[in-house]
């Protein structure tokens, strides 16, 4: 198999913010793999943290107009990222995990009226949190089991956030990958968008999507 030329990013912080990424996807699957989509001098990478069922994307401007499409290992790619030098090795294709398969279409996407900022966000993912850690702790010991605790975890995490459709599971995982920071003194951008029955939860570190059967979103339309 030819090699392919290595990636040279337009920025090396475009190096530093994808190695941050992969490095948290490895935290939940060690053996995580993602897909590598570029064009139009872009390059997407697309992962799935387990537990949380969405796809995490995260996005880096590339100094070539370079056409991609592989699925590789995320510690290969990892590995292969010279953050100093803005630059990553692409290592070789690996068969593709099925969500690869199926990812969030590329146009479409119109704005969901309705998204508290991201404080509210950090907020509420906390609330969460301290609600499952209380609710496990009044577990009596022969309850204390693994499927009684994904239980708990199911009902707080699927809850819609704001009224807005979107879990809050893709909240956390927002956070959770980084595309959620505190920023001192500034205010983050963020957005919901939706596409037929895909939401999208875009910031500037990244983007999280998935697919849902919500049907009663309030859309705005693009101008």
């Amino acid at each position: 198999m030819t090699p392919l030329a290595p990636l040279h990013f337009d920025d090396a912080r475009e190096a530093a913010g994808l190695a941050a990424f992969l490095r948290r996807l490895l935290h939940y699957d060690r053996a995580a793999a993602v897909r590598l989509q570029a064009g139009g001098g872009v390059l997407a990478v697309f992962g799935r943290p387990p537990s949380f069922e969405v796809i995490a994307i995260r996005t880096a401007r590339l100094v070539d107009a370079v056409d991609l499409d592989v699925t590789v290992s995320a510690g290969e790619l990892l590995e292969g990222i010279e953050e100093a030098a803005g630059k990553a090795v692409v290592p070789d294709a690996v068969t593709g995990p099925p969500w690869a398969g199926v990812l969030p279409p590329r146009g479409g996407w119109e704005p969901v009226a309705g998204l508290p900022d991201a404080a509210a966000m950090r907020g509420a993912v906390a609330t969460a949190v301290a609600e499952f850690r209380a609710r496990d702790e009044e577990l009596p010991e022969e309850r204390r089991t693994r499927a009684e605790r994904d239980r708990i975890g199911r009902e707080i995490w699927s809850r819609a956030f704001a009224g807005t459709g979107l879990p809050l599971r893709a909240v956390h995982a927002a956070q959770s990958l980084g595309f959620l920071p505190d920023l001192p003194g500034a205010e983050l951008p963020v957005a919901l968008f939706a596409a037929g029955p895909w939401l999208r939860l875009r910031t500037p570190y990244g983007s999280v999507a998935l697919r849902t059967v919500q049907t009663s979103l309030s859309v705005t339309p693009a101008r």
